[in-house]
């Protein structure tokens, strides 16, 4: 479709005129129809809710279609407002704007409803099952006009996908505040999420999806091929090689889909189950994994032959991972490292599939018996922690992705405690690796989008953060050394590791340090023309400060404030005066509904000083706010990090502890 046609949709918001219905398309990958939980006067006020976005000659029409959604997927999509152009980041030039800000805004946006990004771009849902950009589509209608006419001099306050509405501000406040699922805390269960979702009132925004800042599996296989090379780090002998070693998990959908690739830079065997044949095929298709088995015994010769000869590969199974773990215990397949990134922060909506029923067996049993399909998923738990267990006894390392697996298997009633009965019998991988080798430092998912959508754009920010990661690791001290090398290695291969999906965008972790000193040469090289348009920076919010999640995080936390929220709040309240372009704050996240709180944000460079100012300012605080509490709780390598950097900043007077002798404590209660 012309520019013109697409900046003038975009201009229109909710048409004049009432669009024609629109079929479901009957391919892609539909989310599973959610749960039946209103009653009749609810459903009566969710259309009521719907209706209000349009005008009162349309709603005797409008009210029977919505009904008619609702009654078959459980939500109201307001399907038949889908934009006919195609979704997909533009280059920046191409939106309709009056602030170049907001411009990079609308881009983030469809990058996150891509076909090509998004796990269910019918439903506006980016990743992990539920979490939404939106609600609905009049929202996205009127998101983008809104920001197509702000100015520098305004804010959009979103609550939970639904535009509030443009607020006179300033130059220096957010173009954006986003909120999600900011529930009162007695309404955070599983259930209130089903219910006010299907409302209308409240959505899920996992952590990037709602925040406009998710980039593709690239994020995510970041992250985890730093865990995957740390955790064979762990269970190898030095001179071993991951080369022929098996890493075993599951799930292939929008995040869990880095799995293959990140196994394939860590360099081992990486056997990945996934259920959803859509999902695996879309990885293969996309290079992401690098063979496709849908017979187990063929999965299972496949592998051995891997370890035979030493190789480096991704297997894919369709299929239940729960089968992979008992065929492989049954047939003596060593598994070095084992782990699951299926959504069980979502475990009764399409987040873990049990074993025993097919693919379209269980979605429908979700919808029209959800109380005989929790105890198949729990069943399923209790059988996989069994075959899990056997394999750890023989030597396999297994730790919890964050994705509250030991949790759900917990609630389910499998063997997964420790001696204690407090603790899990496995840690967190954020316990054992991402917490004390990369947060407590401050090192963290920093990530960056070329607007102008160009690859060479993108080839010469890598450049310039291989040149400034080369030159801090020169002077590092020896605590960081391996962090900077991994990350140097990281950018070194980003080319040749294909790992752009959508946007031109790039992720390595870095410190504040680092984030700042690359993210200033951004900006001069904006400012030059060596890079041709505006660069936007962000994180995952998996990272040193913006998340608080006692099962993931912030489960490296012993001081008992694991399960507070101050440092998540603070995060973004203190981003949004020191600079960011947008903020977001979000209930819910990897870990589940009422499991975690997460803030992050995107800040725009255009080659400005004003830019240069804010990203020191933001990115510094944005990193330190995190090492700051988690020097208080006593970590050592945070405790490390926050005196160094009071060194460099003289500004900086952060509380530090005094550490207790634990003679002192042992017989006090005695």
């Amino acid at each position: 479709m012309a520019s013109k046609d697409f900046k003038s949709q975009i201009l229109q918001g909710i048409p004049n005129q009432l669009p024609p219905p629109r079929a479901y398309p009957k391919s892609g990958n539909p989310a599973p129809k959610r749960k039946d939980i209103l009653s009749i006067e609810e459903k009566k006020l969710a259309i009521r809710n719907a209706l209000r976005y349009f005008p009162k000659g349309w709603h005797a029409e409008l009210a029977r279609e919505f009904a008619s959604e609702l009654q078959t997927y459980g939500r109201i999509y307001m399907h038949r407002f889908k934009p006919e152009y195609d979704i997909y980041a533009r280059p920046i030039d191409e939106y309709p704007a009056k602030s170049r800000q907001a411009a990079a805004i609308m881009l983030m946006i469809q990058n996150n409803l891509d076909p090509v990004v998004a796990q269910h771009p019918e439903e506006l849902i980016t990743y992990g099952g539920n979490g939404a950009v939106f609600q609905n589509w009049a929202q996205y209608l009127l998101t983008l006009k809104y920001l197509a006419e702000m100015t520098d001099e305004q804010t959009l306050h979103m609550y939970s996908g639904h535009p509030m509405g443009l607020f006179p501000s300033s130059a220096d406040a957010p173009r954006v505040v986003v909120t999600n699922g900011m529930m009162v805390p007695n309404y955070s269960q599983p259930d209130d999420w089903e219910k006010f979702n299907a409302l209308g009132v409240t959505q899920y925004g996992q952590m990037t999806a709602g925040s406009y800042m998710y980039i593709g599996p690239q994020g995510i296989v970041h992250g985890t091929a730093i865990t995957v090379m740390n955790a064979f780090r762990k269970v190898l002998n030095k001179a071993d090689s991951p080369k022929g070693k098996v890493f075993l998990t599951a799930g292939l959908g929008g995040m869990s889909g880095a799995q293959p690739k990140a196994g394939n830079i860590a360099e081992c065997i990486t056997v990945c189950a996934e259920v959803n044949p859509e999902a695996a095929l879309k990885r293969h298709e996309q290079g992401w994994v690098d063979e496709v088995w849908k017979n187990i015994s063929d999965l299972t010769t496949r592998t051995k032959k891997a370890i035979a000869d030493n190789e480096v590969v991704s297997l894919a199974y369709i299929g239940n991972v729960v089968e992979v773990w008992e065929r492989f215990y049954e047939e003596g397949i060593f598994v070095h490292l084992g782990s699951d990134q299926t959504s069980l922060h979502n475990p009764w909506a399409g987040g873990y599939y049990p074993n025993g029923l097919s693919f379209e067996e269980a979605n429908r049993m979700m919808a029209e018996n959800p109380a005989a399909f929790k105890e198949k998923v729990q069943e399923s738990l209790r059988r996989q922690i069994n075959a899990i267990n056997k394999h750890t006894a023989r030597g396999t390392y297994f730790f919890d992705y964050g994705n509250a697996f030991l949790l759900e298997v917990s609630r389910a009633g499998g063997d997964v405690m420790a001696k204690n009965q407090i603790d899990f019998r496995y840690p967190s991988y954020v316990q054992d690796i991402l917490g004390p080798m990369c947060f407590d430092y401050g090192f963290g998912p920093f990530r960056w989008v070329c607007t102008s959508g160009d690859p060479k754009d993108l080839e010469k920010t890598d450049n310039i953060a291989l040149r400034i990661m080369r030159a801090i690791k020169e002077n590092a001290p020896r605590e960081i050394q391996q962090q900077m090398q991994d990350n140097i290695k990281w950018i070194e291969e980003a080319g040749q590791n294909k790992l752009v999906v959508g946007s031109q965008a790039r992720i390595l972790y870095a410190d504040a340090e680092g984030r700042s000193k690359i993210a200033d040469a951004f900006n001069a090289a904006i400012a030059s023309g060596e890079i041709s348009a505006p660069v936007v920076l962000g994180r995952d919010h998996h990272d040193v400060s913006g998340t608080d999640s006692p099962f993931r995080e912030t489960s490296n936390i012993y001081d008992g404030s694991k399960f507070t929220a101050d440092m998540a709040i603070h995060n973004v309240i203190g981003d949004s005066f020191r600079g960011a372009t947008w903020v977001s704050i979000h209930n819910g996240g990897g870990v589940g509904w009422g499991e975690v709180m997460n803030g992050g944000f995107g800040l725009v460079l255009d080659g400005s000083t004003e830019a240069s100012n804010r990203l020191k300012n933001m990115l510094f605080y944005d990193v330190n706010n995190g090492i700051s509490r988690r020097s208080w709780a006593r970590n050592e390598e945070a405790l490390f990090a926050i005196k160094r950097e009071m060194k460099r900043t003289p500004n900086l007077k952060v509380t530090l502890p005094h550490l207790v002798e634990t003679d002192i404590l042992n017989h006090l209660f005695e």
